[in-house]
C-alpha cells in the first residue's frame, strides 16, 4: 500500500467512526479499493459495503480526495445503512454531508481529467462536432444505438479521419 492509499485508508475510517459517533450508530469499516479507470473519482458499492477510488486522480489530487471525494462516498454508505434506497444525492445524503461532515454535498468533482481521458471519435450534427468515447463509437459501429444532438436534435455522424 502506497502513502496515498493509506492516507485515504486512514480518512475513510475517521469518516465511519465520526459518523459512528455523530449518529450513535456503529458502521464497520468498508473494504477499500482503488482500481476505478476513467473519469470518476470514487465509487461506493452500497450492498457489498465497499468504497472504490480512482488511483490516478488521487494521484493529482491528494487534498480533495481526503477532504471531499471520501466523506462524499463515506455518505452514500451511511444513507444506504440507515435508509435503505434512497435517492444517490437526495436529502438524505445531503444532510450526512452538511451535519456529519460539515462538507458542502457537490454531487461532482472538478477535477482536470486530460489525464484519464480516453480515445474519442469525432461525430458530427447539424451545428457541432462531438466526441464520443470508444465505447459509444463501438456501439454506433455494431448498429446497437444511435445517439442525437441534443440541440439540433440530428443524428450525430462519424466521419473518419482520412490519411
Amino acid at each position: 500500500m502506497n502513502e496515498l492509499h493509506y492516507r485515504i485508508t486512514r480518512r475513510v475510517s475517521e469518516c465511519i467512526s465520526h459518523a459512528n459517533l455523530t449518529l450513535n450508530t456503529d458502521f464497520a469499516v468498508p473494504a477499500i479499493r482503488f482500481d476505478i479507470r476513467g473519469k470518476t473519482a470514487g465509487m461506493a458499492l452500497l450492498q457489498r459495503w465497499q468504497l472504490r477510488f480512482n488511483p490516478v486522480l488521487l494521484a493529482e489530487n491528494p487534498d480533495a480526495f481526503l477532504e471531499e471525494v471520501v466523506p462524499h462516498e463515506v455518505s452514500h454508505l451511511i444513507v444506504f445503512a440507515r435508509f435503505g434506497r434512497a435517492r444517490p444525492h437526495g436529502k438524505e445524503w445531503q444532510a450526512v454531508m452538511s451535519q456529519v461532515f460539515d462538507v458542502q454535498p457537490k454531487t461532482t468533482h472538478s477535477f482536470d481529467v486530460k489525464s484519464v481521458e480516453g480515445k474519442t471519435f469525432s461525430y458530427h450534427c447539424q451545428c457541432d462536432v462531438i466526441p464520443l468515447s470508444v465505447r459509444r463509437h463501438n456501439k454506433v459501429q455494431r448498429q446497437q444505438v444511435q445517439y442525437m444532438c441534443r440541440r439540433c436534435k440530428q443524428p450525430l455522424v462519424w466521419k473518419p479521419s482520412t490519411p
